[in-house]
Protein backbone atom coordinates (compact mmCIF):
# COMPACT_ATOMS: atom_id res chain seq x y z
CA UNK A 1 0.00 0.00 0.00
CA UNK A 2 1.08 3.43 -1.20
CA UNK A 3 1.08 6.36 1.81
CA UNK A 4 0.85 9.54 0.11
CA UNK A 5 1.51 12.54 1.99
CA UNK A 6 0.92 16.25 0.41
CA UNK A 7 3.33 18.71 0.17
CA UNK A 8 4.72 20.01 3.73
CA UNK A 9 1.86 17.97 5.38
CA UNK A 10 2.93 16.13 8.28
CA UNK A 11 4.05 12.15 8.22
CA UNK A 12 1.22 9.99 10.75
CA UNK A 13 1.80 10.15 13.87
CA UNK A 14 2.35 6.47 13.70
CA UNK A 15 5.11 6.97 11.48
CA UNK A 16 6.65 9.71 13.32
CA UNK A 17 6.80 7.83 16.25
CA UNK A 18 7.98 4.56 14.49
CA UNK A 19 10.94 6.49 12.72
CA UNK A 20 11.77 8.75 15.61
CA UNK A 21 12.18 5.55 17.82
CA UNK A 22 14.21 3.57 15.08
CA UNK A 23 16.68 6.93 13.49
CA UNK A 24 18.56 7.36 16.54
CA UNK A 25 19.64 3.87 16.79
CA UNK A 26 20.23 2.50 13.31
CA UNK A 27 19.94 -0.60 14.61
CA UNK A 28 18.46 -4.28 12.89
CA UNK A 29 14.78 -2.92 14.61
CA UNK A 30 14.75 -0.48 11.72
CA UNK A 31 16.48 -2.23 9.21
CA UNK A 32 14.25 -5.32 9.49
CA UNK A 33 10.51 -3.02 9.23
CA UNK A 34 9.26 -3.64 5.59
CA UNK A 35 8.75 -0.36 4.91
CA UNK A 36 10.84 3.03 3.68
CA UNK A 37 10.29 6.72 3.53
CA UNK A 38 10.67 8.88 -0.34
CA UNK A 39 10.73 12.58 0.13
CA UNK A 40 10.39 13.94 -3.22
CA UNK A 41 9.48 16.76 -5.45
CA UNK A 42 6.56 16.46 -7.20
CA UNK A 43 5.84 15.69 -10.84
CA UNK A 44 6.48 11.85 -10.88
CA UNK A 45 2.49 10.33 -9.06
CA UNK A 46 -0.12 10.69 -11.55
CA UNK A 47 -3.13 12.95 -10.29
CA UNK A 48 -5.58 10.63 -10.71
CA UNK A 49 -3.22 7.41 -9.35
CA UNK A 50 -1.57 6.82 -12.81
CA UNK A 51 1.73 7.96 -12.46
CA UNK A 52 5.72 6.35 -12.91
CA UNK A 53 5.88 6.71 -8.84
CA UNK A 54 2.21 5.20 -8.73
CA UNK A 55 3.29 2.04 -10.41
CA UNK A 56 7.03 1.91 -10.23
CA UNK A 57 5.88 1.75 -5.81
CA UNK A 58 2.82 -0.95 -6.48
CA UNK A 59 5.29 -3.50 -7.99
CA UNK A 60 8.30 -2.88 -5.46
CA UNK A 61 5.57 -3.63 -2.65
CA UNK A 62 4.76 -6.27 -4.91
CA UNK A 63 8.01 -7.74 -5.12
CA UNK A 64 9.82 -6.90 -1.70
CA UNK A 65 6.81 -6.29 0.49
CA UNK A 66 8.22 -3.40 1.55
CA UNK A 67 5.58 -0.27 2.08
CA UNK A 68 6.31 3.07 0.55
CA UNK A 69 5.43 5.87 2.40
CA UNK A 70 5.47 8.87 0.13
CA UNK A 71 6.49 12.65 0.88
CA UNK A 72 5.95 15.22 -1.37
CA UNK A 73 6.92 19.11 -1.87
CA UNK A 74 8.94 21.43 -3.74
CA UNK A 75 12.80 20.37 -4.57
CA UNK A 76 13.67 23.08 -1.77
CA UNK A 77 11.67 22.18 0.17
CA UNK A 78 12.60 18.26 0.71
CA UNK A 79 16.29 19.28 1.40
CA UNK A 80 15.19 21.84 4.07
CA UNK A 81 12.97 19.42 5.41
CA UNK A 82 15.78 16.18 5.42
CA UNK A 83 18.24 19.17 6.80
CA UNK A 84 16.09 19.97 10.11
CA UNK A 85 15.81 16.22 10.52
CA UNK A 86 19.46 15.63 10.28
CA UNK A 87 19.96 14.28 14.16
CA UNK A 88 16.63 12.32 13.82
CA UNK A 89 16.31 11.26 10.25
CA UNK A 90 13.10 10.03 8.74
CA UNK A 91 13.57 9.73 5.48
CA UNK A 92 15.29 6.82 3.79
CA UNK A 93 15.85 8.25 -0.20
CA UNK A 94 15.53 11.50 -1.38
CA UNK A 95 14.26 13.06 -5.48
CA UNK A 96 14.74 16.10 -6.64
CA UNK A 97 15.91 18.36 -9.20
CA UNK A 98 19.18 20.15 -9.87
CA UNK A 99 20.54 22.32 -8.35
CA UNK A 100 18.87 20.81 -4.74
CA UNK A 101 19.85 17.60 -5.37
CA UNK A 102 23.81 18.88 -5.29
CA UNK A 103 22.44 21.23 -2.18
CA UNK A 104 21.60 17.71 -0.03
CA UNK A 105 25.51 16.47 -1.28
CA UNK A 106 27.10 19.38 -0.24
CA UNK A 107 24.88 19.51 3.51
CA UNK A 108 25.95 16.26 3.99
CA UNK A 109 22.83 14.64 3.82
CA UNK A 110 23.36 11.75 1.37
CA UNK A 111 25.62 8.75 1.62
CA UNK A 112 27.04 7.32 -1.06
CA UNK A 113 25.12 4.32 -3.07
CA UNK A 114 25.67 3.23 -6.52
CA UNK A 115 22.19 1.53 -7.72
CA UNK A 116 22.50 -1.64 -10.14
CA UNK A 117 22.15 -0.24 -13.50
CA UNK A 118 23.68 3.28 -12.73
CA UNK A 119 26.50 2.45 -14.75
CA UNK A 120 24.39 2.63 -17.71
CA UNK A 121 23.68 6.39 -16.69
CA UNK A 122 25.44 8.96 -18.40
CA UNK A 123 28.44 10.81 -16.14
CA UNK A 124 26.53 14.25 -16.25
CA UNK A 125 23.39 12.90 -14.63
CA UNK A 126 25.21 11.22 -11.49
CA UNK A 127 27.48 12.20 -8.98
CA UNK A 128 31.25 11.76 -9.19
CA UNK A 129 30.91 10.83 -5.54
CA UNK A 130 28.05 8.37 -5.70
CA UNK A 131 25.62 10.12 -3.44
CA UNK A 132 22.75 10.52 -6.31
CA UNK A 133 21.76 8.96 -9.62
CA UNK A 134 19.00 10.57 -12.14
CA UNK A 135 16.57 7.81 -12.21
CA UNK A 136 14.26 10.04 -14.75
CA UNK A 137 15.38 12.27 -16.98
CA UNK A 138 13.36 15.44 -18.03
CA UNK A 139 13.85 18.99 -19.40
CA UNK A 140 12.40 22.61 -18.27
CA UNK A 141 10.04 23.64 -19.91
CA UNK A 142 6.87 26.41 -20.17
CA UNK A 143 2.97 25.56 -20.33
CA UNK A 144 0.67 27.91 -22.15
CA UNK A 145 -3.57 27.55 -22.19
CA UNK A 146 -4.03 26.15 -25.90
CA UNK A 147 -7.67 27.14 -26.07
CA UNK A 148 -7.54 30.67 -24.85
CA UNK A 149 -3.68 31.08 -25.89
CA UNK A 150 -3.88 28.45 -29.47
CA UNK A 151 -0.39 29.63 -30.65
CA UNK A 152 2.38 29.68 -28.04
CA UNK A 153 4.48 32.82 -27.88
CA UNK A 154 8.04 32.29 -28.63
CA UNK A 155 10.15 34.50 -26.72
CA UNK A 156 10.57 36.04 -23.29
CA UNK A 157 10.03 39.15 -24.32
CA UNK A 158 6.49 38.63 -25.61
CA UNK A 159 5.57 37.54 -22.08
CA UNK A 160 6.14 41.41 -20.82
CA UNK A 161 2.83 41.95 -22.87
CA UNK A 162 -0.51 43.65 -20.94
CA UNK A 163 -1.97 40.75 -22.19
CA UNK A 164 -0.47 38.37 -19.44
CA UNK A 165 -0.95 40.61 -16.67
CA UNK A 166 -2.17 38.59 -14.01
CA UNK A 167 -2.33 35.99 -16.20
CA UNK A 168 1.30 34.29 -15.57
CA UNK A 169 2.68 32.51 -12.85
CA UNK A 170 6.11 30.80 -12.43
CA UNK A 171 6.64 29.00 -9.19
CA UNK A 172 9.37 30.30 -6.54
CA UNK A 173 13.07 30.05 -7.32
CA UNK A 174 15.02 28.67 -4.03
CA UNK A 175 11.95 26.93 -3.47
CA UNK A 176 10.62 25.17 -6.25
CA UNK A 177 12.89 23.27 -8.22
CA UNK A 178 11.45 24.07 -11.75
CA UNK A 179 11.19 27.92 -10.11
CA UNK A 180 15.31 27.77 -9.75
CA UNK A 181 14.86 26.94 -13.32
CA UNK A 182 13.37 30.11 -14.54
CA UNK A 183 16.21 31.89 -13.09
CA UNK A 184 19.27 29.52 -14.47
CA UNK A 185 17.55 29.73 -17.83
CA UNK A 186 17.10 33.43 -18.14
CA UNK A 187 20.41 33.78 -16.91
CA UNK A 188 21.68 31.39 -19.82
CA UNK A 189 19.58 33.33 -22.42
CA UNK A 190 20.16 36.47 -21.18
CA UNK A 191 23.87 36.39 -21.01
CA UNK A 192 24.23 36.37 -17.13
CA UNK A 193 22.99 37.69 -14.23
CA UNK A 194 22.43 41.09 -14.54
CA UNK A 195 20.53 41.09 -17.85
CA UNK A 196 18.37 38.12 -16.49
CA UNK A 197 17.55 39.96 -13.04
CA UNK A 198 16.72 43.11 -15.10
CA UNK A 199 14.52 40.97 -17.45
CA UNK A 200 12.81 38.95 -14.36
CA UNK A 201 12.14 42.76 -12.71
CA UNK A 202 9.88 43.82 -15.62
CA UNK A 203 8.21 40.39 -16.04
CA UNK A 204 7.19 40.70 -12.50
CA UNK A 205 4.44 43.26 -13.59
CA UNK A 206 2.40 40.38 -14.76
CA UNK A 207 3.38 37.75 -12.36
CA UNK A 208 0.37 36.65 -10.01
CA UNK A 209 2.85 35.39 -7.14
CA UNK A 210 4.74 32.94 -5.43
CA UNK A 211 3.71 29.44 -5.62
CA UNK A 212 6.19 26.80 -3.59
CA UNK A 213 4.67 23.76 -5.88
CA UNK A 214 4.95 24.02 -10.28
CA UNK A 215 2.58 21.19 -10.33
CA UNK A 216 -0.23 23.37 -8.97
CA UNK A 217 0.13 25.48 -11.61
CA UNK A 218 -1.24 23.38 -14.56
CA UNK A 219 -4.76 22.73 -13.35
CA UNK A 220 -4.49 26.85 -13.41
CA UNK A 221 -3.35 27.06 -16.69
CA UNK A 222 -5.43 24.35 -18.03
CA UNK A 223 -8.54 26.21 -16.96
CA UNK A 224 -7.52 29.24 -18.15
CA UNK A 225 -7.22 31.35 -14.56
CA UNK A 226 -3.77 31.43 -16.21
CA UNK A 227 -2.79 31.18 -19.40
CA UNK A 228 1.47 30.94 -18.72
CA UNK A 229 3.54 28.91 -16.64
CA UNK A 230 6.55 27.47 -15.96
CA UNK A 231 7.05 23.40 -15.94
CA UNK A 232 9.19 20.60 -17.37
CA UNK A 233 8.26 18.55 -19.79
CA UNK A 234 7.49 15.09 -17.94
CA UNK A 235 5.08 16.67 -15.54
CA UNK A 236 3.26 18.78 -17.88
CA UNK A 237 2.92 15.83 -20.73
CA UNK A 238 1.77 13.40 -18.03
CA UNK A 239 -0.54 16.18 -16.72
CA UNK A 240 -1.80 16.89 -20.29
CA UNK A 241 -3.63 13.40 -20.02
CA UNK A 242 -6.34 14.84 -17.75
CA UNK A 243 -5.45 18.39 -18.84
CA UNK A 244 -6.56 19.09 -22.37
CA UNK A 245 -5.50 22.35 -22.43
CA UNK A 246 -1.92 22.20 -22.03
CA UNK A 247 0.86 23.04 -24.50
CA UNK A 248 4.17 22.72 -23.66
CA UNK A 249 6.57 25.86 -25.18
CA UNK A 250 10.42 26.61 -24.66
CA UNK A 251 10.86 30.53 -24.93
CA UNK A 252 13.90 31.79 -26.58
CA UNK A 253 15.79 35.58 -26.46
CA UNK A 254 14.29 37.34 -29.11
CA UNK A 255 16.10 36.77 -32.35
CA UNK A 256 17.56 33.36 -30.59
CA UNK A 257 16.64 29.79 -31.03
CA UNK A 258 14.47 28.30 -27.98
CA UNK A 259 16.11 26.65 -25.32
CA UNK A 260 16.10 24.38 -22.43
CA UNK A 261 18.30 22.40 -20.60
CA UNK A 262 18.01 18.43 -18.83
CA UNK A 263 16.50 19.20 -15.18
CA UNK A 264 16.39 15.03 -13.98
CA UNK A 265 14.73 13.45 -11.12
CA UNK A 266 18.16 12.16 -9.08
CA UNK A 267 17.65 10.34 -6.17
CA UNK A 268 20.22 9.70 -3.16
CA UNK A 269 20.19 7.57 -0.16
CA UNK A 270 19.53 9.69 2.78
CA UNK A 271 22.41 9.46 5.78
CA UNK A 272 21.67 7.30 8.85
CA UNK A 273 18.49 6.19 6.62
CA UNK A 274 16.71 4.56 9.15
CA UNK A 275 15.84 1.94 6.67
CA UNK A 276 18.64 2.17 4.30
CA UNK A 277 19.01 -1.77 2.73
CA UNK A 278 14.90 -1.23 1.96
CA UNK A 279 16.10 2.26 0.22
CA UNK A 280 18.44 1.02 -1.75
CA UNK A 281 16.09 -1.92 -3.11
CA UNK A 282 14.05 0.94 -4.16
CA UNK A 283 17.18 2.46 -5.88
CA UNK A 284 18.08 -0.49 -7.88
CA UNK A 285 14.73 -1.65 -8.81
CA UNK A 286 13.89 2.47 -9.83
CA UNK A 287 17.09 1.67 -12.33
CA UNK A 288 16.00 -1.76 -13.24
CA UNK A 289 14.62 -2.33 -17.40
CA UNK A 290 10.95 -2.92 -16.12
CA UNK A 291 10.66 0.36 -14.58
CA UNK A 292 13.49 2.63 -16.92
CA UNK A 293 11.01 1.23 -19.83
CA UNK A 294 7.53 2.63 -18.21
CA UNK A 295 9.38 6.22 -17.53
CA UNK A 296 8.11 7.24 -20.89
CA UNK A 297 4.84 4.69 -21.43
CA UNK A 298 3.90 5.34 -18.04
CA UNK A 299 5.41 8.44 -16.45
CA UNK A 300 5.76 10.62 -19.40
CA UNK A 301 9.55 11.53 -19.22
CA UNK A 302 12.75 10.11 -20.69
CA UNK A 303 14.75 6.81 -19.29
CA UNK A 304 17.99 8.07 -17.26
CA UNK A 305 19.63 4.75 -18.34
CA UNK A 306 20.85 5.11 -21.84
CA UNK A 307 20.59 1.79 -23.01
CA UNK A 308 17.14 1.56 -22.79
CA UNK A 309 15.47 2.86 -26.13
CA UNK A 310 11.67 3.16 -25.42
CA UNK A 311 9.83 3.06 -28.61
CA UNK A 312 5.92 3.64 -27.26
CA UNK A 313 3.85 6.29 -28.27
CA UNK A 314 4.89 8.75 -25.57
CA UNK A 315 8.72 8.36 -26.17
CA UNK A 316 7.82 9.51 -29.64
CA UNK A 317 5.85 12.13 -28.82
CA UNK A 318 8.51 13.36 -26.26
CA UNK A 319 11.24 13.02 -29.21
CA UNK A 320 9.14 15.51 -31.72
CA UNK A 321 8.47 17.63 -28.77
CA UNK A 322 12.56 18.68 -28.48
CA UNK A 323 12.79 18.69 -31.78
CA UNK A 324 14.61 22.42 -32.59
CA UNK A 325 14.73 22.66 -29.21
CA UNK A 326 18.74 23.51 -28.23
CA UNK A 327 19.40 21.82 -24.89
CA UNK A 328 22.52 23.71 -23.01
CA UNK A 329 24.51 21.95 -19.67
CA UNK A 330 24.30 24.32 -16.79
CA UNK A 331 27.38 24.80 -14.52
CA UNK A 332 26.19 23.17 -11.55
CA UNK A 333 29.26 23.27 -9.75
CA UNK A 334 28.90 26.98 -9.70
CA UNK A 335 25.36 27.30 -9.28
CA UNK A 336 25.34 25.11 -6.71
CA UNK A 337 28.20 27.35 -4.77
CA UNK A 338 26.59 30.56 -5.71
CA UNK A 339 22.91 29.54 -5.63
CA UNK A 340 22.08 31.49 -2.15
CA UNK A 341 23.93 34.85 -3.74
CA UNK A 342 21.23 34.46 -7.65
CA UNK A 343 18.25 34.08 -5.55
CA UNK A 344 19.31 37.00 -3.31
CA UNK A 345 19.32 38.85 -6.43
CA UNK A 346 16.36 37.60 -7.72
CA UNK A 347 14.56 38.71 -4.72
CA UNK A 348 15.77 42.23 -4.87
CA UNK A 349 14.95 42.16 -8.64
CA UNK A 350 11.27 41.24 -8.16
CA UNK A 351 10.58 42.12 -4.60
CA UNK A 352 9.68 39.09 -3.64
Amino acid sequence: MLTYTKPLAALTGALLLTTGLTACTGTSAASDEKVLTVYSADGLKGEKGDGWYDRVFEDFEKQTGIEVKYVEGGSGEMVQRAAREKRNTQADVLVTLPPFIQQAGSKGLLQPYAPKGSDRVNGADKAADGSWTSVVNNYFGFIHNTKELPKAPTTWEELLDPEFENKLQYSTPGVAGDGTAVVIKAMHDFGGQEPAMAYLKKLQANNVGPSSSTSKLAPKVDKGEILVANGDVQMNFAQAKSMPNLGIWFPAKRGGKPTTFALPYAAGLVKDAPHAGNGRKLLDFMLGEQAQRQVSAVGGGFPAREDIKPTDANAVALAKLMEGVDVFEPDWADIDKNLTSYIDAWKSATGS
